[in-house]
């Protein structure tokens, strides 16, 4: 199977060497894509140095917008696998194998890495308890919405096989994508699954999402959760 790693990058120049090199000795028969979302430092620079595909932005067009650019580039390349890596360091590599296996043995088109499936790892990061209360209030949405069983809704570390690779090449929530995703995924008749995986601190910088940002995607992903048709419209529904 030809497995594509898109790795949407954002100022994660100091970042990104640890990112490709944990990569590529936990999968090195996996392709990477590094998309370059718009960064106004050598983030292009240093993923072209490090000799992996780069995908440059013009504009910073937010993490929906740079993912799915990479999805189209799976597409166009006939990739039978895309995970989505985040360019900070969080994702740990040694997952990303467990995630294509659930993607290629059939058992999901989806596959979501979750840090609170399974027992808890010692010393993983799990972020605090008011974004933990707020990714369950997302679960339950997604349960509620679309059927789909997601104990880590806001989780970028994901595999997508054939079918969610042309679905999210065409369509891709732009703003806040990850939680919408799924429930797009899960209407359009795709098998989303989850699996255990481990995170960490990211490497360098803060996260961009404070409390306001927080309460803003709260109730921006609830209202696009709650006007989101609960299926897939045929050919005529949508003519």
């Amino acid at each position: 199977m030809r497995v594509l790693a898109i790795i949407p990058a954002f100022n994660e120049e100091r970042s990104l060497p640890a990112v490709v090199d944990g990569l590529r000795r936990a999968a090195p028969g996996v392709d990477l894509c590094v998309v370059d979302d718009g960064s106004t430092d050598g983030t292009a620079a240093v993923a072209g140095a490090l000799g992996v595909t780069v995908l440059s932005l013009s504009v910073n067009l937010g993490i929906g917008g740079a993912v799915q650019a990479g999805y189209r580039w799976a597409r166009d390349r006939g990739y039978d696998v895309a995970v989505q890596v985040d360019g900070d360091g969080q994702h740990d590599a040694r997952f990303l194998l467990p995630l294509v296996e659930e993607v290629s043995s059939g058992r999901a088109d989806l596959v979501v890495g979750s840090r609170f499936a399974g027992p808890r790892v010692e010393g993983a990061f799990r972020s605090t308890w008011g974004r933990r209360l707020g990714i369950r209030y997302l679960a339950a949405m997604l349960r509620l919405r679309c059927g789909a069983r997601v104990t880590d809704p806001t989780s970028g570390f994901r595999a997508a096989g054939r079918r969610a690779i042309e679905l999210f090449a065409r369509a891709y929530p732009p703003d806040y994508p990850e939680p919408e995703s799924i429930a797009v995924a899960a209407r359009a008749g795709l098998r989303v699954t989850e699996i255990p995986v481990r995170m960490s601190e990211r490497l360098h910088g803060e996260s961009s999402i404070d409390l306001s940002r927080s309460l803003y995607y709260l109730v921006k992903v609830s209202i696009a959760l709650v006007l989101l048709p609960t299926r897939e419209p045929s050919g005529e529904e949508a003519a």
